[in-house]
């Protein structure tokens, strides 16, 4: 199963499922962009995309006109129209009903060998098989956003998922621009999520307990691990800085560390307030519409920067090295 011959389907058009039929259209798949229900969040979807791909242009990220990636997305309701694709991408709303009657659609239509996956990243895989008809081609995948200029990507097996697969499904993915993870067994929350939620939960208990302020926590983690983090990940940055020091500060430190099951308050507070973040506002900072509109800019100008500088340092950049100065020794040698 190569790329050039597959067709993807992506099933729900919102937000996250345009970007992600942005992100495969980039790297020249074939896309069936399926709206499963007529709202103005879906119908926006074919302006969203091609808005997405121009912007790529303009960064320079793909180098062809826009209208020659759009040739390769065809836009359906109906879900028929998914019966040629190998790959078929759920992306509708964190609900296990709704979840469950697409997957019924969709298994109407498509082969058995067609692989589904789903982009949730709060239901577990496990939850989502019990309810398909070929459990064992069923995953997770778990994008991130934007998904046209981040290299993650998350694959998922739940107990019934066939390893192999997930396998070929990895190396497929990283046809399509991402160094993926592959999560061999299920668990809640997945990898990225349980590492930032550990994350978000003790600073909330910096804050609540006036260890600090919102703007000092939030330049902390600007200014530390979001200096390194895109270069390597935790473990191999405990290997280039010092793995001695972090074992014997882990022995003092990890007992004091906030394990916390409720929800804080802090988030709570707002939440019960209708506050939404820079979508009306009203969050952890308070924003002006202003504010809101540049902030949103503003991130999203850094999603293609850090994405240019991530695609210069890979995830393999050492073996590409070292195999770039044997190649050159072995020239000169010659």
């Amino acid at each position: 199963m190569s790329k050039e011959n597959l067709t993807v389907g992506v099933v729900g058009l919102g937000l996250m499922g345009s970007s992600i039929s942005a992100a495969l259209l980039m790297h020249d798949q074939r896309v069936i962009a399926l709206s499963p229900i007529e709202s103005p969040i879906n119908q926006a979807a074919p302006e969203r995309i091609a808005g997405y791909l121009k912007e790529l242009y303009g960064q320079g990220f793909i180098k062809n006109d826009p209208h020659d990636y759009l040739k390769r997305i065809t836009y359906s309701m109906e879900y028929e129209s998914l019966q040629d694709c190998e790959i078929v991408l759920e992306c509708v709303v964190e609900n296990l009903d709704v979840k469950n009657e697409v997957y019924k659609r969709i298994e109407k239509v498509v082969s058995s060998e067609t692989i589904i996956t789903s982009n949730t990243s709060a239901i577990p895989i496990n939850i989502l098989q019990e309810n398909v008809q070929v459990p064992q081609r069923f995953f997770g995948m778990h994008w991130a956003e934007p998904a046209f200029t981040t290299r993650f990507l998350e694959i998922i097996c739940g107990d019934k998922s066939d390893v192999k697969t997930a396998e070929r499904l990895y190396d497929i993915a990283s046809s399509w621009g991402k160094e993926p993870t592959l999560v061999r067994k299920d668990i809640r929350g997945f990898i990225t999520n349980r590492l930032m939620y550990a994350m978000f939960r003790e600073a909330f208990y910096l804050v609540e307990n006036d260890y600090a302020t919102v703007e000092d926590v939030d330049r902390a983690c600007r200014n530390d691990a979001g200096h390194w983090i895109t270069f390597c990940g935790v473990f191999r940055f405990m290997d280039i800085s010092g793995l001695q020091a972090y074992y014997h500060v882990m022995k003092d430190l990890f007992p004091t560390l906030n394990n916390q099951t409720s929800v804080p308050a802090l988030i709570e507070d707002i939440v019960t307030q209708g506050g939404q973040g820079i979508s009306n506002g009203r969050g952890f900072y308070d924003y002006s519409k202003e504010e809101s509109k540049e902030w949103e800019a503003a991130f999203q100008e850094f999603s293609f920067e850090i994405s240019r500088l991530a695609a210069k340092y890979p995830g393999d950049i050492v073996d590409k090295r070292l195999k770039l100065k044997a190649d050159s020794g072995k020239i000169n040698k010659k």
